[in-house]
């Protein structure tokens, strides 16, 4: 079992993984350039969160910066008291163990969720996925280099180079301790995890995020809002996938119209219910069951609700658990669809892009959970701790 290591020698392990990546960019890029050219190109998201430029490079070394100024995530006290027979009971953060990252497609992960649970003084498996091989072992191999580098065992991260029947063996039948597995990917990654997993799994990575615009919604504010979510980034589970008009909204036709007009300039499909099938240029749904689908991809699906009521009660039905916004003027309405829906991050008059680790405040995030326990939402340094109780005696019995 590896030693715990102390906060100075893991902050002096990021600090020094920061400075190999940017000594060893070309490497990287070329390892990547690898990648992007044997993959085929047919899934957008993938494509996009597969390729490795300056501005992801830049964004690896940034995590592991703050995550070297963070506090130290472990040890700190949530509870105390002393006992009537004078024994003196607390409880403090401690690290899970062992944690298995299984992701797709994206080597920023290998940097940064990996960074993160470092920090939180797990032992840290990376399965990524084959598409991103070249990319992974780059940067596990620098992983290596900055923990030897310290005179720190390289058991602290590990790459797992399994094909699917080895990974749904070792899920099945881990060949070491296993406290945590978390997968970031897609809804089918994310299913075939649970159905063969032994040990805790933290669900992330599903969005089928909604927006509903109010009757008494600003409306340029809410288009300014909708095609920022939906555009900046398709491959982000923070990006939006439905829309929900209020009946009663004013100018509604020529509000779609305008809306639909500025999606379709980054050349978004757009799917509506009947309510909007007359316009032009979209596609009529023919099947409810898309209301439950996380595109990825340049597609949005518009629909009309007679209440406030019913956009609540759509959203979860339908919705991710991920996030949802309201686009409102009246506090009250806002306030009922915050208290209302239920999804880990909801938003009165903001962008559901905004949820997100770093721009909570958190700096950075392992995963985004859609499950209720332990976390709910971006799953930061402070939050990838367990807890232990510990209880000071002078001889004691019961």
């Amino acid at each position: 079992m590896s030693i715990l290591l102390n906060i100075k020698e893991r902050n002096a392990v990021l600090l020094t993984m920061a400075n190999l990546i940017i000594e060893n960019k070309l490497t990287i890029l070329a390892a990547n350039k690898k990648d992007l050219d044997a993959y085929s190109g047919e899934d957008l998201a993938m494509g996009d969160r597969l390729k490795v430029d300056q501005s992801k490079i830049d964004g690896m070394v940034l995590s592991l910066k703050q995550l070297a100024n963070e506090q130290d995530p472990l040890g700190i006290e949530r509870f105390a008291f002393t006992h009537d027979n004078g024994m003196q009971v607390s409880n403090k953060t401690a690290p899970f163990g062992t944690i298995l990252i299984i992701y797709e497609s994206r080597p920023d992960v290998t940097i940064e969720a990996a960074g993160i649970a470092f920090k939180s003084g797990n032992k840290i498996l990376l399965k990524g996925g084959k598409e991103s091989l070249n990319s992974n072992l780059v940067l596990v191999a620098l992983w290596h280099k900055a923990l030897e580098s310290h005179n720190c065992t390289k058991d602290w991260v590990s790459y797992l180079q399994f094909d699917r029947k080895q990974t749904q063996e070792f899920l099945e039948k881990p060949t070491q301790k296993l406290d945590l597995i978390v997968p970031r990917g897609g809804e089918k990654l994310i299913a075939f995890v649970k159905q063969h997993a032994t040990c805790p799994v933290i669900v992330s990575g599903r969005g089928n995020n909604f927006v509903y615009v109010d009757a008494e919604a600003d409306l340029q504010m809410a288009l300014d809002i909708i095609i920022n979510a939906k555009t900046t980034k398709i491959s982000a589970c923070n990006a939006l996938d439905k829309v929900l008009i209020a009946a009663d909204i004013p100018r509604k036709q020529h509000f779609v119209q305008h809306l639909m007009a500025e999606l379709k300039k980054s050349n978004v499909e757009i799917i509506t219910d009947e309510a909007f099938s007359s316009l032009e240029g979209t596609s009529m749904l023919e099947d409810e069951n898309i209301w439950y689908e996380e595109f990825l991809d340049y597609k949005i699906v518009f629909g009309q609700v007679p209440s406030l009521e019913e956009a609540i009660t759509k959203i979860n039905k339908y919705g991710g658990g991920h996030s949802a916004a309201i686009i409102t003027a009246n506090k009250e309405n806002a306030d009922t669809f915050m208290q209302l829906v239920d999804t880990a991050a909801v938003y009165h008059n903001a962008s559901t892009r905004f949820t997100d680790g770093g721009q909570f405040g958190l700096g950075g995030e392992l995963a985004i959970s859609t499950d209720k326990l332990h976390q709910r939402g971006p799953i930061g340094l402070q939050h990838l701790v367990t807890n232990k109780w510990y209880i000071l005696g002078n001889g004691q019995t019961r």
